[in-house]
């Protein structure tokens, strides 16, 4: 073959520090545009951003030229100085050091999509240590609960 070719869709979960609610309504928006911008200047398009007020999740396809470790820096670095200055000004903003990412399937985007989309609804019902839970366990992920939550 004289070219790679590769489709790495993945679902990526990320909460600010210490789980602090530092993302109101007013500004996610901005700040989803703002990460899908630094996601496509990864080489890696988000399908779909959203989230609530102490973490985000991103549907996007990887680029086959970047590490995943090094697109979920630079996305969290960028985001984490938009909010600080564009944001919300908090100069206390920061995102926690670690995330959760899973592979999704072309055949279920849709469900990750609406799952994204849905995240006030969804939260009104399960918090985010529920939710990691559930999707650590649907994708057979081994944690330490010490180090997920602190």
């Amino acid at each position: 073959m004289s070219q790679s070719l590769v489709k790495n869709l993945l679902h990526l979960v990320y909460s600010t520090k210490h789980r602090k609610p530092w993302i109101p309504t007013d500004v996610r928006k901005g700040l989803y545009a703002y990460q899908a911008g630094t996601f496509q200047k990864l080489e890696s398009p988000a399908l779909v951003i959203g989230g609530v007020d102490d973490h985000v999740h991103a549907l996007f396809s990887l680029s086959k030229n970047y590490a995943l470790s090094k697109t979920v820096e630079e996305v969290k670095k960028a985001s984490s100085k938009w909010m600080k200055t564009e944001g919300t000004g908090n100069k206390e903003f920061y995102w926690q050091l670690g995330y959760a990412a899973f592979s999704v399937s072309q055949s279920n985007v849709n469900e990750v999509t609406k799952y994204i989309e849905n995240q006030e609804d969804h939260h009104r019902k399960m918090t985010f240590q529920d939710e990691l839970r559930l999707l650590f366990k649907r994708h057979g992920v081994e944690y330490d609960e010490k180090y997920v939550w602190d």
